[in-house]
């Protein structure tokens, strides 16, 4: 059980009976650490199976537990998600509970009965602005909020309402008169009920705990107060609990979820036992080496347990920085570069897009179909797919028959798109509705991209003219796309937002789209909502195995205004123009760059501080300085720096003096790759540092050069 274990995880393992933190970060063997645990305390007869409850976030995480577990010889533990938990409890004891009367019905969704709740209060509410306020009503309940708190609370949790706080409460209360005048409960009800049954009936209480005595929760830092409410429950003032998460992962905290029992899981179980997984097994160290360059920079309480990984595999390709003049030619390239990946024997399931919003997918849809590329969109419709873009279709060729034929187009679409409630103003508040926004807005985006190219129709047999396009011929060129974009696929590239890629991973991700506004995006405001924009970006990038493509477009369509490169890739050039700021002629398109990428020359972690990458290799790794060569060095600064009347650093810093005496270089061209060493100082100095590599004397080199006073 415990060979091939890392020091860590055997920690982990084989830590004693009672409370248990495991901070885990991505790829660090947390799965193989938790159900190690549990078979090793039930093989050495510590525990029993049966009386095991894991509980974790998805069905095929807690799927994956069991197979694990029976694969290990511990067959018979319940692995389960919150809610199937919860479930099984409430159907089993509902005829106690409920004097013999049947368990309501559960509700798949709360849409319906939240859009008749709007209407009962004077709500007009369509299907999008229905989930936002069914979100809201999620997140009231899973944290333990009632209708009347709900005002008070939304604003101490600054929280971004689809309308007047006031109405939301309004909208909650009828929604909840109408579920019991229905007979029917809500996947927060079942909770509730799970832990009423517990806290309110000792029988129950009795029986649950006797049945359950040890518990592991999976994800912990993604738990809500009436999870957190429910394990407190089952647990009933025991402590033979383990917990794992990964508080740089925090990403659902717009659902109600908290990393702050994770985070004061120490301090809750004084003597809990804190174990910390580093080693990641997932990606190579280039990949692991730009994942702690950003969660780096994290502020905040949830930094406070920030990992830095190690990463554990050979090294592999350099993650690949790459700018580009629009979103169109990003989309062109990915899909090329896709296409060339699965034509050197990458598999398509391998490989995925991944993005900020849902609305994203569109451009990539359309890139990798005509690259004959199969994909899949994980976690959501395909963009033409879409109830709000099937319907605005049916409005844009509606209109094609009372707007004007000389209308521009984009204008022509804009007014079409009206009859569907969409404005081309600031988008309305709340997830879903402002999704839906910016889909219609990406179809806005298109008409404006489709009118650059005019239309070319034939004149008899030998001439052509060119005239505008219509908005009738948009809606033909829609509907071409989205028959050409519905063909079916069993495997392909996987499109997917960087939430639904959480707890996944491949070969190859292109991490697309990242620009100020996008990624943060423009609607996180405060400090905290910043910050879970980064843990989404690390997320992002910890998916990868291999190959890693980070990207963005300097304006969103051709010749569109310029946009800065995400602020949480430190790499990027912070000048705002992109590949426009190096001298190309606006409105052309400049050659594609690869941003340089340094490895550290000992272990292969990507480098991104300045020092680092000075030298060469991590602050961390060991240093093979030459000393003496070194000390002629720094004595030969001195004199060019007197000779010059002029300080030392202006000659060479501290730091490229070390690279210097680090690295050795022999030939020119190696003295040019340390950082900090460009044409100029390679003419002024770089004779005389060659020669003192060789083994010359300062003596000799000052007496053989002369330098000119630097202006």
């Amino acid at each position: 059980m415990l060979a091939g274990l890392d020091p860590e995880q055997r920690s982990a393992v084989t830590a004693p009976a009672g409370p248990v933190c495991i901070l885990a970060g991505a790829g660090t063997g947390k799965t193989r650490a938790i159900t190690s645990r549990i078979a090793h305390r039930a093989l050495t007869g510590e525990i029993s199976a049966r009386h095991v409850l894991a509980v974790t976030f998805t069905a095929r995480a807690a799927a994956e537990m069991r197979a694990r577990l029976t694969t290990l010889g511990v067959p018979g533990v319940q692995a389960r998600t919150f809610h199937a938990a919860a479930l099984r409890q409430v159907r089993y004891f509902a005829p106690r509970l409920l004097d013999g009367r049947a368990m309501p019905e559960l509700l798949d969704s709360k849409v319906r009965l939240v859009t008749l709740a709007a209407a009962r209060v004077g709500l007009r509410a369509d299907r999008a602005a229905a989930r936002d306020l069914a979100g809201e009503i999620e997140w009231a309940k899973s944290s333990l909020v009632e209708p009347g708190e709900y005002v008070v609370a939304a604003a101490k949790a600054l929280r971004e309402t689809p309308h007047e706080p006031a109405k939301v409460a309004e909208v909650f209360a009828a929604y909840e008169r109408l579920k019991r005048g229905n007979g029917v409960i809500d996947f927060e009800d079942m909770l509730r009920a799970a832990v009423w049954g517990i806290e309110e009936h000792a029988d129950v209480a009795e029986q649950v705990r006797a049945q359950y005595r040890h518990f592991v929760v999976d994800e912990y830092q993604d738990v809500n107060p009436l999870q957190q409410r429910l394990l407190d429950a089952w647990l009933g003032g025991r402590d033979d609990l383990t917990v794992v998460g990964d508080a740089s992962q925090t990403i659902y905290s717009f659902t109600g979820a908290t990393s702050s029992y994770l985070i004061d899981f120490p301090r809750r179980y004084r003597d809990a036992v804190v174990v910390r997984l580093v080693r990641d097994y997932r990606s190579t160290p280039q990949v692991v080496g730009l994942a702690n360059a950003v969660i780096s920079q994290a502020r905040g309480t949830e930094a406070r347990l920030r990992l830095e990984l190690r990463g554990q595999r050979p090294p592999g390709p350099e993650p690949e920085l790459r700018i580009f003049t629009d979103e169109p030619a990003e989309a062109s390239a990915v899909a090329a570069r896709a296409r060339a990946l699965i034509d050197a024997g990458t598999p398509a399931r391998e490989i995925a897009v991944l993005f900020r919003t849902n609305a994203q997918s569109e451009a990539y849809e359309k890139a990798l179909t005509e690259a004959e590329v199969p994909y899949v969109v994980q976690g959501a419709e395909r963009f033409f797919e879409r109830a709000e873009v099937r319907q605005a279709m049916v409005a844009l060729r509606a209109a094609t028959r009372s707007i004007p034929g000389e209308t521009p187009l984009p204008a022509a679409v804009v007014e079409a798109l009206a009859a569907v409630g969409w404005a081309p103003d600031a988008p309305p508040a709340g997830g879903a509705a402002r999704e839906r926004w910016e889909a219609l807005a990406a179809l806005v985006q298109l008409a404006e991209e489709y009118a650059a190219a005019p239309a070319v129709l034939p004149i008899g047999e030998a001439a052509s003219v060119e005239r505008p396009v219509t908005l009738a011929d948009f809606t033909e060129e829609l509907h071409r796309r989205a028959s050409q974009q519905h063909a079916p696929t069993v495997e392909g590239v996987t499109l997917a937002s960087l939430h639904s890629a959480k707890g996944l991973e491949w070969d190859a991700v292109f991490l697309v789209g990242l620009s100020e506004g996008t990624l943060p995006t423009t609607y996180a405001r405060t400090a905290e909502q910043v910050e879970e924009e980064r843990r989404l970006l690390y997320v992002g990038i910890t998916r990868a195995r291999e190959w890693l493509w980070l990207s963005y477009a300097v304006a969103r369509s051709p010749g569109g205004r310029a946009r800065r490169p995400s602020r949480f890739l430190p790499q990027l050039d912070r000048g705002g123009g992109g590949e426009r700021a190096r001298g190309t002629v606006p409105g052309t398109r400049p050659e594609r760059r690869r941003t340089q990428v340094v490895s550290c020359r000992i272990c292969g972690a990507t480098l991104l501080a300045g020092p680092e990458r000075k030298l060469g290799r991590c602050a961390t790794c060991p240093s093979d300085i030459d000393e003496e060569l070194h000390e002629r060095l720094r004595e030969w600064r001195r004199r060019v720096a007197e000779a010059q009347r002029v300080p030392a650093y202006v000659v060479f810093t501290d730091a490229t003096l070390t690279a210097l005496a680090e690295r050795r270089p022999r030939r020119p061209e190696e003295l040019i790759a340390i950082a900090g060493i460009g044409p100029r100082k390679l003419g002024l100095y770089g004779e005389s540092v060659l020669a003192l590599v060789e083994g010359a004397t300062v003596e000799a080199v000052c007496s053989q050069k002369t330098f000119e006073i630097e202006p």
